[in-house]
């Protein structure tokens, strides 16, 4: 039971392309070239964000950290009975199966709503670098780190044992635990095509270089195996299966002088990456055994893959703004147009809306408000907001509106910081 009490810890105080990084959290994905960040995720953007043969860098950041907790009710109480029940000596087997009924009922709802996942990244120092040629070209070179964690519960109903002078209760119910970590490269390029009067197509693609390192580790709550809690703190300290892969990028910007169209496909190659695999029992001793089979029981019962792999799928973002020639001022809107799944396997389908100002003055702030939600997965809906101090320091927020009962933070937070080069 500590693993599923450790779940509950975690869930009750609260404590990423997927998630919201930098102005993007408010922004979306508009590219305004008042912020150097929002050129990241369509690869057409870099070349806004220049003049002729010119260059323009980051500085640090930005630095994202998230949380997201499942809609779960009265958690701790529905843990600690559930606790006693499994705890508890029964004489017979009617009693037993009294109390099997009740804590099945408990796990049932566990399972299907408790979880909690961390999520972070951080850009390399000084990037994106952006440079932008003579012939209207801009090429562009970014790097970022970025991590995804999610611990969720895998209810299997209780059994009855009497093998022994009394009946005990028996069940395979686990913590699982996956861990994704991606370090990723990328090398882009934008154009811009003819001259029109009225506006200007802009063109673009990215190649992004991965290494991602994907695990996941089970834990099943009656296990006896003292190794358990060791084996645990190898796998949150340690980053094995790592796997190369490239991802391409794609980007088209229709802008004029005071509204803007984009439209972005990500990952169009749809690239794979394996999980480590689990489930393997071959020389293990009885302990470890035990567990080793209640997991393959699990994934016998379709509660999980013993070799699980995560496709990074195609996803188009359309986006549109209307804003000031110098587009400081801007309102803005963006949506995914189909759902994906990300490396833990939750799917993301964000919509947004955002009202923007970035001031030239360096004492007065830049302000940015906005709201976004997820339509598919835990949709989950979100305010945003943000300001930009002394035209160089970005500090984002997004909290969720919605909130378990009794419980004062909200489910998901989302925060940002970044030190950017004035421009």
């Amino acid at each position: 039971m500590r693993y599923l009490l450790l779940l509950m810890g975690l869930i009750s105080t609260g404590a990423m392309a997927y998630y919201p990084t930098g102005t993007n959290t408010v922004l979306g994905s508009y590219a305004n070239r008042q912020s150097l960040i929002t050129s990241s995720f369509n690869p057409a953007a870099p070349y806004l964000m220049t003049n002729i043969s010119s260059f323009r860098t980051g500085f640090l950041g930005p630095l994202n950290i998230g949380f997201e907790i499942g809609d779960v009710e009265d958690l701790e109480d529905q843990v600690d009975d559930l606790e006693d029940i499994l705890d508890a000596n029964y004489t017979d087997t009617a009693t037993a199966q009294a109390a099997i009924n009740q804590a099945n009922g408990i796990l049932s709802n566990i399972g299907q709503t408790a979880y909690v996942k961390f999520s972070g990244s951080v850009h390399a120092p000084f990037t994106p670098i952006i440079y932008k040629t003579n012939k209207r070209g801009a090429f562009v070179l970014d790097a970022d780190a970025s991590f995804v964690n999610r611990v969720g519960v895998l209810a299997d109903d209780i059994e009855q044992d009497s093998s022994g002078a009394n009946v005990e209760l028996v069940s395979d119910t686990s913590v699982h635990v996956k861990k994704v970590t991606d370090y990723r490269f990328g090398v882009g390029y934008s154009q811009s095509l003819g001259r029109p009067v009225s506006g200007a197509w802009i063109l673009g693609g990215k190649l992004n270089f991965h290494s991602m390192g994907l695990g996941q580790e089970v834990a099943v709550l009656t296990s006896e195996d003292d190794d358990v809690s060791d084996a645990f703190d190898d796998f949150f300290m340690s980053r094995k299966n790592a796997q190369s892969n490239i991802s391409l990028d794609l980007g088209a910007i229709w802008t004029a002088k005071n509204y803007q169209f984009g439209a972005t496909v990500t990952s169009i190659n749809e690239p794979e990456f394996d999980f480590d695999e689990i489930g393997n029992c071959a020389g293990l001793s009885d302990a470890a055994l035990s567990k080793c089979n209640a997991i393959r029981r699990l994934a016998e019962n379709g509660q999980l893959s013993l070799n699980d792999t995560y496709k990074m799928k195609a996803q188009l973002t359309v986006d549109a703004a209307l804003m000031s020639t110098n587009q400081n001022w801007s309102i803005a809107v963006s949506h995914d147009v189909n759902s994906v799944a990300d490396p833990v396997g939750d799917k993301h389908q964000w919509s947004m809306i955002s009202l923007s100002y970035f001031s030239d003055n360096l004492i007065f702030p830049g302000i940015r408000l906005g709201y976004r939600k997820n339509e598919v997965g835990s949709k989950l809906s979100y305010m945003t907001m943000g300001t930009t101090l002394f035209r160089r320091l970005d500090l984002d927020l997004a909290y969720s509106t919605q909130r378990n009962s009794g419980e004062d933070l909200p489910r998901s937070v989302y925060f940002s910081i970044a030190y950017n080069l004035a421009f």
